[in-house]
């Protein structure tokens, strides 16, 4: 196949032989002190060669935990074990950055180390239910972060980032979007704050941007990078002027020299292009439940640096392979997504060798 989609890139330090890359994706299977397993490490390993993985969401506090069995990157046991996942991935010549995801308001006293309330920015209950071990519960009112928990959380970034590196990750992905701690702080219904977080655009925008600056501080702006998710409702988010919100953050955050921008789209592609636009360097794009062949498109037209793939990814471990001669692909069982072991997590079948000829 002839396409800009196998020629080399770089982003920041990393360096990436080709332009398809798997996309972060929550499992559910590290053990329930968030430490990853040689199970993990397998599993991502599979999957080496993609251009680039981008790691689940992976807790950088016992704050900023969200679901059960989830990973952590803040204590020597989170280190040791992610250093499995990094030497497997690196050993197959593979590329992979940690995500790192605060998930704020969207969390449960039952799914974290310390059982305490949930925080956000501002004391607003979403909407619905949030699973844990113990069976669906609705959410909790949050407790709002006060300006010392905002730096406060920015210092856990910052450690948790240095974390990453020592475990052996080529760098970190800043998590900003689908309803969490950032994107919160970005909402017009979450964040009612009246401080300088809060208000108007340059406020709301803030926290993000310190956010991304706290990490590049730490381990460098070239091995960093960050995602967003333009006007994405989910776990009851709210934005009133997604143009102006974007086109502001994005001009902020391109004065940092990020290795990446990483955008989750929901098909608005004038937001995309503004932000392509403003934004000078790599950019990275999930174009939602759009198949491949128009995904390809976006590395073509030049929309896109890289395109970033889920569900494919997860279904598929020889993926790359697969695209490079048009073999079908697996579909994913999402009765498995999170239920833990192997079914459903490393026991995809690669393709038949006739296709592989």
């Amino acid at each position: 196949m002839s396409s800009r989609l196998w020629s080399p890139v770089q982003l920041g330090a990393i360096h990436l032989p080709h332009r398809l890359a798997m996309a972060p994706m929550t499992r559910a299977r590290s053990t329930r002190e968030g430490v990853p397993t040689a199970l993990n490490a397998h599993y991502y390993a599979q999957r080496a060669s993609m251009a680039l993985i981008i790691t689940e969401g992976t807790q950088p506090s016992d704050d900023a935990q969200g679901y059960p069995l989830t990973p952590g990157i803040y204590r020597d046991d989170h280190v040791e074990g992610w250093r499995l996942v990094t030497d497997a991935v690196h050993a197959e010549g593979g590329r992979v950055v940690i995500q790192l995801m605060h998930a704020g308001r969207i969390a449960h006293p039952l799914n974290t180390p310390h059982g305490r309330r949930p925080v956000a920015p501002s004391p607003v209950r979403p909407s619905g239910t949030m699973f844990t071990l113990e069976g669906m519960r609705e959410y909790l009112e949050p407790r709002p972060l006060s300006k010392m928990d905002i730096a406060t959380t920015v210092r856990d970034h910052r450690r948790a980032a240095a974390a990453a590196i020592a475990a052996g990750a080529d760098g970190v992905e800043v998590h900003a979007g689908n309803g969490y701690l950032a994107h919160q702080f970005l909402s017009s219904n979450a964040n009612r704050r009246v401080d300088e977080y809060g208000g108007s655009v340059q406020r709301r925008i803030r926290f993000v941007v310190e956010l991304a600056a706290g990490v590049a501080q730490e381990i460098g702006a070239d091995r960093t990078g960050i995602i967003i998710s333009p006007g994405n409702p989910l776990n009851d988010i709210e934005e009133d002027d997604v143009l102006t919100t974007y086109g502001t953050l994005t001009r902020a955050l391109s004065s940092l020299g990020l290795a990446y921008l990483h955008v989750g789209s929901r098909g608005d592609d004038e937001v995309v292009e503004i932000i392509r636009t403003n934004w000078p360097g790599p950019l990275l794009l999930n174009r939602s439940g759009a198949d491949l062949e128009r995904r390809i498109a976006d590395v073509d037209s030049g929309l896109a640096d890289v395109i970033t793939v889920g569900t494919d990814a997860l279904a598929n471990p020889d993926l790359v392979a697969r695209v490079k001669v048009g073999a079908p692909l697996n579909e994913a069982d999402r009765s498995t997504f999170y239920t833990g072991g192997q079914r459903g997590y490393v026991d995809y079948p690669t393709m038949t060798p006739a296709f592989a000829e």
